[in-house]
């Protein structure tokens, strides 16, 4: 099925254009994307591992879920349908925790990914053996100490994505609690 997604200016102010998903990666229009980490109690972050056969990251630990959002659609819209597409994962509204914004430009291959990013926190214990994969999407789950996180982002993303500004936000949110 065709995803079309809301065009926006270089400020991320919506031009009206509705495009599809591969004409805007096709010619770098921009578009919104959105990123959640859902956190447990012991300060852990889920983790998904993208499959193997996806056009960026293949086999690389990344966000819980994220993607980007379809016209008609905002932020938390978004995430709440990703969520529950990629893991079965069921989030409202009141669950998430607005954190921060950027934006990113990714060029890899013939892919043009110039985003305009939304950043939320979830909290919940979730028994990640309970979930249900989205294959074509996710191969393995698993939570990540909150230490190794800050590792891999320091040791330049060692074994997770290296999305420009979403692990940099997780990081600044840490730095946030620790202090409160």
């Amino acid at each position: 099925m065709e995803e079309y997604f809301e065009v926006l200016n270089e400020k991320g102010e919506y031009t009206g254009e509705v495009e599809t998903r591969e004409k805007c990666h096709k010619e770098g229009l921009w578009h919104k994307a959105v990123v959640v980490f859902i956190i447990n109690s012991k300060k852990q972050v889920l983790l998904q591992k993208r499959s193997r056969t996806k056009k960026l990251w293949p086999n690389m630990w990344d966000v819980t879920a994220g993607g980007h959002v379809l016209s008609g659609e905002m932020g938390f819209q978004a995430l709440i349908r990703e969520a529950k597409e990629e893991l079965g994962i069921d989030l409202q509204k009141q669950d998430l925790t607005f954190i921060g914004s950027s934006i990113s430009s990714n060029v890899k291959g013939d892919i043009v990914n110039n985003h305009f990013n939304e950043y939320y926190i979830a909290n919940a214990d979730i028994d990640e053996t309970t979930l249900t994969l989205q294959a074509e999407e996710v191969a393995d789950v698993k939570w990540m100490d909150k230490e190794e996180i800050i590792k891999r982002v320091k040791d330049n993303y060692k074994g997770i994505t290296d999305k420009e500004g979403c692990w940099d936000y997780l990081v600044k949110y840490y730095e946030w609690i620790d202090k409160s």
